[in-house]
């Protein structure tokens, strides 16, 4: 049996699909009403953070893959316009399952495009610091997972079971 070894920027690839697909699994659980529901005063609604997520996946996979790629290239206001133009176009539950889907592929591409050697080379984040682009994804991933909780906690305040709670219980 031959086993086909990953590089580290194909881990890192395959983790962003399955929280993609994680956070997919969890809009798909909430019916279509339950994507203008929010929690409380200054929360987001499932709809907008779902907005976010697509903003947030194309502007890392945007500035990642870029060869002058910096976080401080211009204000986050902008780069999120830059990135995310169009993104509250999707409204219905199909259409930012469908855009989820299609944005991470396209991320896939062009990071892989970018190559291994691109992603090792250095970034400034947010805070100015520079870091590794492939570090720096980590963060991508880690936000995403964050959000992904969010909507896992939406779905039992709106009286469902969260999608990955039930695939754990085999349900």
């Amino acid at each position: 049996m031959t086993t086909r070894s990953m590089s580290v920027l194909d881990e890192l690839l395959e983790a962003w699909r399955y929280t993609r697909m994680g956070v997919i699994a969890e809009i798909k659980n909430l019916p279509e009403s339950d994507l203008d529901f929010k929690p409380g005063e200054g929360s987001r609604t499932t709809r907008e953070l779902a907005h976010h997520i697509l903003e947030s996946g194309l502007l890392m996979a945007g500035e990642l893959s870029r060869s002058d790629g910096d976080f401080q290239r211009q204000p986050y206001p902008d780069l999120i316009k830059e990135y995310g133009a169009g993104v509250s176009r999707h409204r219905t539950k199909a259409a930012i399952v469908d855009a989820l889907k299609r944005t991470q592929i396209d991320g896939d591409k062009r990071l892989r495009r970018a190559g291994e050697i691109g992603m090792l080379q250095t970034i400034r984040q947010f805070n100015g610091v520079p870091a590794t682009r492939l570090s720096w994804m980590h963060h991508g991933i880690a936000h995403e997972e964050y959000h992904r909780g969010q909507l896992a906690l939406y779905a039992r305040l709106v009286g469902r079971v969260p999608a990955l709670t039930k695939l754990i219980q085999g349900s």
